[in-house]
């Protein structure tokens, strides 16, 4: 019996003394990744990563950008995730604000351009880019000898009226963008403009979907409207998801100067108690602004790399458009600002 207590006690010390850290069973070291539910990514991709790092990566899609940002603030004290992907610079100031990310200066930002790398803390990381901008129906605008409106002022000129919707921008992300490209333009005068906008006939639904593929007179319903708010990489979309092979978009976008606003979207690692876990979002982080990644996001996601080394798809180089000069405001006065703006507009619009 004694040699049986021995080795009893000596099993007993030997647990005692393992650290807590310790792993106690082997396998690929799970990471999860909250995104909003437009995230979208090539398996493949993942895959070599997982290979990689001898991980196993889990996708929690939250809802819309705003949605995932609240859940994010309202659970960092436990987690849900180990990295969060999808503040944009419309929400920015309020996830520094809350403190729910660690701060990480990934090597690879050497080749991202500066204009991106809106937080000197490091505590979001630039991913992609995207214009939102008034896209238009080609035909619409050649059969009816129309010309394509340049600027806001053109808009609520009478040759308009009943031709354009827009998002809401209390439930709607590029609905918010565009409200926010005419208070740039028109400051505290926004609010006229948008008065001009409804005594023209402008046409409000509550989100993307409905306005491009039920409004829009260029989608797949044929709707009344030739003029939507959506993205300068939508006439690419509609090339690349043709059903028979197209040489040319039938829609473009308005990307004259301040037509447009540009959406940044951004990565976080989130403050989890788990080493382990946080050495392993850094390396996602690396990863998602890896050329291999960054390159796999404009036919996944329709948006544009901030590696500066990403090759663009032919379809981008083709239909796809970029303003040169779109408008400003920046991440801090969007996120003192943007809650007024947005109740002084619903109660102005009703």
């Amino acid at each position: 019996m004694k040699p049986m207590f021995y080795v009893l006690l000596f099993t007993l010390l030997l647990v005692s003394c393992t650290p807590a850290s310790t792993p106690t069973s082997t396998g690929p070291q799970t990471i999860t990744i909250m995104t909003h539910d437009s995230f979208a990514i090539g398996e493949d991709v993942i895959k070599a990563f997982e290979a990689d790092n001898d991980a196993k990566v889990v996708f929690l899609q939250s809802g819309d950008a705003g949605s995932v940002l609240n859940q994010a603030i309202l659970t960092k004290d436990a987690p849900l995730a180990d990295i969060l992907f999808g503040v944009d610079n419309t929400f920015l100031s309020r996830a520094l604000d809350a403190d729910i990310f660690e701060a990480y200066q990934s090597p690879l930002l050497d080749q991202v351009s500066t204009e991106y790398i809106l937080d000197d803390t490091y505590h979001a990381l630039p991913i992609d880019y995207g214009d939102v901008c008034i896209n238009y129906d080609k035909n619409y605008f050649s059969e009816n000898n129309l010309s394509v409106p340049q600027t806001f002022e053109d808009l609520v000129k009478p040759e308009y009226k009943d031709l354009l919707v827009v998002e809401d921008p209390a439930t709607s992300s590029p609905g918010l963008a565009f409200l926010l490209a005419t208070r740039a333009h028109f400051g505290d005068d926004y609010l006229d403009y948008w008065q001009s906008l409804k005594e023209n006939g402008i046409v409000i639904v509550d989100g993307w979907e409905t306005a491009y593929y039920t409004n829009f007179s260029a989608s797949s319903g044929r709707g009344p409207q030739p003029m939507v708010v959506s993205y300068a990489s939508s006439p690419a979309a509609e090339v690349f998801f043709a059903s028979e092979p197209l040489t040319e978009s039938p829609t473009a976008s308005i990307v004259a100067p301040g037509m447009c606003f540009r959406q940044i979207e951004f990565v976080g690692t989130l403050r989890v108690k788990n080493t382990a876990n946080k050495a392993l979002a850094q390396k996602f982080v690396d990863f998602m602004l890896s050329q291999s990644f960054q390159e796999d996001m404009p036919l996944n996601m329709f948006v544009y790399p901030v590696n500066k080394n990403a090759n663009l798809p032919e379809v981008f180089v083709n239909f796809a458009q970029i303003a040169e000069n779109p408008a400003v405001l920046s991440y801090s006065e969007i996120a003192e600002n943007r809650d007024a703006w947005i109740e002084a507009w619903t109660e102005a619009m009703k």
